[in-house]
């Protein structure tokens, strides 16, 4: 005689799920580290994207990519609307981004990961593959202490008094582009101190959350909208505060976002907004970061680094783990 054993629907993220995306970054960056330093971005991507691709089939839910690579069934693409898993299972709503820091893994440089977020169906946002205006700081501040619509100088301002500290002791990370020179501008003439990357800014949001360790107080610029998502999700789960805004400055990018369901182009969206229900983040470290450290190739063993969250208990978990199924990783 069998037993059937009932998980409730609000524990199946965590009980079920929360392994398994581990697995699925694990993978992902996996492949990803077997191409660091050769120079080539795309195979890099794809060798990520494919390995994600193959984990997420292997679980048993019916998920839907609402943030993705793209939004056509193209092959090195997980597609914004493909369809993953195992059709069997819980509805969820995915986010990925299979290696974050192309660049970075293609000169081996630090900070490339390989990222997604996992929610409940239909409380991601679901948005066209744009870029979007953000601004984000940690945990412990009055809600509305910094605004997407105030100038870099007002926000380092506002939140140098939250603080309680001089407008010198704050640090703003920022995107090295030049697209960002006024924003740059405008953090420096308050005296503030700017960090600039040249990728990765889901872990540049992620470091806001932590500015004891990491020193950074506060993100700004534009970057890509699936890193918006995933970022959000994070720090759903860790705390903070994050704005962003879609930029839709092309009709048929608002006409792409209106097919979606997005009817105000200007809209801010907040934290909720981007990810309404409980969520799952996972990040595995493909290249030695601040955040995690990279892949590590041993004669007989793989290690991996991944930090997995859950957004409705606020669990972080930092797994490191030694694959000794060193063939299976590479027949795989």
């Amino acid at each position: 005689m069998s037993t059937t054993i009932s998980v409730p629907p609000q524990q199946l993220l965590e009980r079920i799920l929360t392994l398994e995306i581990v697995r699925v970054t694990e993978r992902a960056a996996v492949s990803a580290a077997r191409l660091r330093g050769h120079g080539n971005e795309k195979a890099a991507d794809q060798a990520a994207v494919d390995a994600m691709r193959r984990e997420l089939n292997k679980i048993p839910i019916e998920g839907t990519v609402v943030i993705g690579e793209g939004e056509r069934d193209e092959a090195p693409m997980l597609f914004i609307g493909e369809k993953v898993g195992m059709n069997a299972g819980p509805k969820v709503d995915i986010a990925v981004d299979p290696l974050e820091g192309t660049t970075l893994c293609a000169k081996n440089m630090p900070g490339a990961i390989a990222t997604m977020a996992m929610a409940e169906g239909g409380t991601l946002l679901n948005a066209p593959d744009v870029y979007m205006q953000k601004i984000a700081v940690g945990p412990g501040y009055a809600k509305g202490v910094v605004d997407l619509d105030a100038s870099p100088a007002d926000n380092i301002l506002r939140l140098a008094k939250a603080k309680g500290v001089p407008a010198s002791a704050i640090t703003a990370l920022v995107l090295d582009r030049p697209r960002h020179a006024d924003i740059i501008a405008g953090v420096r003439s308050t005296g503030a101190a700017v960090r600039l990357i040249t990728d990765g800014d889901v872990a540049g949001v992620i470091h806001t959350a932590d500015p004891h360790n990491t020193g950074v107080d506060i993100y700004m610029g534009t970057g890509g909208a699936p890193e918006g998502v995933l970022a959000a999700a994070a720090l759903r789960c860790i705390g903070g505060q994050m704005q962003c805004r879609l930029i839709l400055d092309t009709e048929e990018k608002r006409e792409r976002a209106f097919k979606m369901g997005i009817t105000d182009p200007q809209m801010i969206y907040g934290i909720e907004d981007l990810v309404k229900g409980d969520c799952l983040f996972a990040a595995t470290g493909v290249t030695d970061g601040s955040l995690l450290s990279g892949v590590k190739f041993r004669k007989d063993v793989i290690e991996t680094e991944t930090v997995v969250m859950r957004s409705v208990t606020g669990t972080v978990r930092l797994i490191r783990a030694e694959h000794r199924q060193f063939e299976k990783f590479h027949l795989d």
